[in-house]
């Protein structure tokens, strides 16, 4: 299952993105909003353009062939990112052992060109921002979808023993629980805290993720699709020992839940088709689930277990450092694992780079300021040893005793 670094920009709560202090926006209109229009640009404009279009073209012409010289440079080097990636995952696949030489030992490379000039003939657009869907707009999908209306809990503290029971049955320790969900939900975050919500509620949403562990809606379909049919059963065990009033309305969720199961098995199970089906009004939907106290904890634990499962396929015997799960959490299970596996004199050579798209390590300051895997881990740590003190990990904290 991919997962971490999609979740903010592909990739940081640090959130991706994942970043450590999300900018804060003015609130955006709920889907189905109409804006209003905006007001028309001037028409006015001095009476002789011709000296600064002159100026704007050989602006344009300089910044065109640094962004193309630059562009091939960067190519080659993001080229050779994933041709050794490749080459690292054929070598574990025949037993081979790696070298250090397996990575790209180079930083990547940095566009110092002239920024792309403004063209004085035309107005200056505003920026295009993309509306990214909110609780409310899960909540509404959920009901128009599916008739479902997850069962809220009473307080973030229910919310928080339940998902604390749950993930202690998974077999998570008590310093992964904590220390993850203080570097994903700021060590004071609700169960349904979203990014770029996290300080500010009249915020912009800048991902769907979602939650203690931050899924994303596309997390949530996967995981759906993966693992929907265990829920069920579970879910059917729970009713069993039920009155026969809270029995009748379980059962009803389980039957809300197969639908949704069914739905998540639509396309094959690959991140790229589960991404399109999240972006439907069914997927919202689906992405609601982390809000219902039955199923809530049982998703977010799932993120996380199954990076564990993935690395003890893979032969990790040890229990893993917070830090060291929230690096597959955060650059996907491959990419975690392979830095997590590293030999330690390794570590302070390798840049972060190799574990990232070149799209995700862009928007990520995080990684291109600790920019070898030995200061990545050292400010993961760092960070989560900061959230850990704040109420919402102590909260969840005792609800782990």
């Amino acid at each position: 299952m991919e997962s971490g670094f999609k979740k903010y920009c592909l990739l940081y709560p640090l959130a991706a993105c994942v970043v450590f202090f999300p900018a804060l926006f003015r609130a955006e209109p709920a889907v189905g909003q109409t804006n209003l229009p905006a007001a028309a640009p001037s028409r006015s404009a001095p009476a002789d353009l011709a000296p600064s279009m002159a100026q704007y073209r050989r602006a344009l012409e300089e910044y065109t062939k640094s962004r193309q010289s630059y562009e091939a440079i960067s190519g080659s080097y993001w080229s050779s990112i994933a041709e050794k990636r490749h080459m690292r995952n054929a070598k574990r696949a025949n037993g081979e052992p790696l070298s250090i030489e397996d990575y790209v030992l180079e930083q990547p490379p940095v566009y110092t060109g002239p920024p792309r000039p403004r063209d004085p003939s035309k107005p200056e657009a505003p920026p295009h921002r993309v509306y990214v869907p909110v609780v409310a707009d899960f909540l509404t999908a959920a009901q128009q979808e599916f008739k479902f209306s997850p069962l809220l809990p009473a307080s973030d503290g229910e919310f928080k023993r339940a998902y604390a029971k749950t993930a202690l049955a998974a077999g998570l320790t008590r310093d992964q629980i904590v220390r993850i969900y203080g570097f994903e939900a700021t060590g004071n975050g609700n169960y349904d805290v979203e990014a770029g919500l996290e300080y500010h509620k009249g915020g912009r949403a800048i991902t769907t993720a979602l939650g203690y562990n931050q899924l994303l809606a596309t997390n949530s379909v996967e995981i759906v699709a993966e693992d929907g049919e265990r829920f069920i059963k579970a879910l059917r065990s729970d009713a069993a020992a039920l009155p026969e009033a809270q029995k009748s309305s379980l059962l009803g969720k389980i039957d809300i839940l197969r639908k949704m199961v069914a739905f998540c098995k639509t396309v094959p199970d690959a991140w790229d088709r589960h991404e399109i089906l999240a972006g439907t009004r069914k997927g919202l939907a689906v992405h609601a689930l982390n809000l219902d106290l039955d199923l809530g904890p049982m998703l977010q634990t799932q993120k996380l277990l199954d990076s564990v499962l993935f690395a003890r396929r893979k032969g990790v015997a040890v229990t893993l450092r917070a830090a060291e799960l929230e690096m597959m959490n955060l650059t996907g299970d491959g990419n975690g694992f392979d830095m997590v596996t590293m030999p330690q004199p390794w570590r302070d050579k390798v840049p972060t780079a190799n574990f990232f798209r070149q799209s995700g390590y862009q928007d990520n300051p995080v990684a291109q300021r600790n920019n070898v895997v030995a200061k990545l881990l050292a400010a993961t740590d760092a960070r989560m040893d900061e959230e850990a003190k704040r109420p919402g990990a102590k909260e969840l904290a005792a609800a782990l005793h």
